[in-house]
C-alpha cells in the first residue's frame, strides 16, 4: 500500500484532526525506529499511520479497537507483522516482535511530546529536546493519560528512555509543520 492511498482511507475513517495527527505522529516516529534498528521503513511507518484506523469507528466499543481495524486492513492486502502490531497495540495479543513493542511504546509518547510541546515557552516540537521531555515524564499529573509504563517498554527494543524519546522527537520534529507544531 502507498502511504497515499493510506492517507486517503485514514481520512476516510477519521474524522478528528487530531486524532488524524497522532497517526502522522506515530507514523514519523515509527520510521525513526526503523532506520535506527535497520528495519524496513515504509512497513514501519504504515504500522505507526494505520494503528488507529478504527478508533472512531470502535469508540463506543473500546474491546473491538486493533481488531476492527486489522481485519478491514487485511482484506486490503497489508502483511501480517503490521496486522499484528495493531492488535497488540490495542492490547489483544501479547507483543512478540520488535514492531510490536515499538509500535506499543510509541503510541502513547507522542501524547506526551506533543503535550511538552504545547507546554514549552515556545510552544513547537523544534524548541524541545529529550531533557525536557524527559523532566515533564516524570511529572504523573503532566499528560496524565500519556500511560508511563508503556511508554517504558522501550527497553524491551534495546533502548533506554532518553534514547527512544530523542528518536521518537526527531522524527516527530521532520513533520513538525504537518502536526501543526
Amino acid at each position: 500500500m502507498t502511504r497515499d492511498y493510506a492517507i486517503k482511507i485514514l481520512r476516510e475513517k477519521l474524522k478528528n484532526n487530531n486524532l488524524f495527527k497522532h497517526c502522522l505522529a506515530t507514523e514519523a516516529c515509527l520510521k525513526e525506529l526503523a532506520v535506527h534498528f535497520g528495519e524496513d521503513p515504509a512497513s514501519w511507518a504504515l504500522a505507526g499511520l494505520l494503528h488507529d484506523i478504527d478508533y472512531e469507528e470502535t469508540n463506543a466499543q473500546p474491546m473491538k479497537h486493533g481488531l476492527v481495524g486489522a481485519e478491514y486492513l487485511k482484506t486490503l492486502g497489508i502483511q501480517d507483522d503490521i496486522l499484528q502490531a495493531i492488535r497488540v497495540h490495542a492490547g489483544h495479543e501479547q507483543p512478540r516482535a520488535k514492531l510490536d513493542w515499538a509500535l506499543f511504546a510509541t503510541d502513547p509518547l507522542t501524547g506526551l511530546i506533543v503535550a511538552a510541546a504545547l507546554m514549552h515557552p515556545d510552544k513547537n516540537l523544534k524548541a524541545l529536546d529529550a531533557e525536557f521531555i524527559m523532566r515533564r515524564f516524570k511529572e504523573k499529573r503532566f499528560a496524565a493519560g500519556a500511560n508511563r509504563e508503556q511508554i517504558q517498554m522501550c527497553s524491551k527494543i534495546g533502548l533506554e528512555l532518553e534514547d527512544f524519546i530523542t528518536i521518537c522527537l526527531h522524527g516527530m520534529q521532520q513533520i513538525s509543520d504537518e502536526l501543526g507544531l
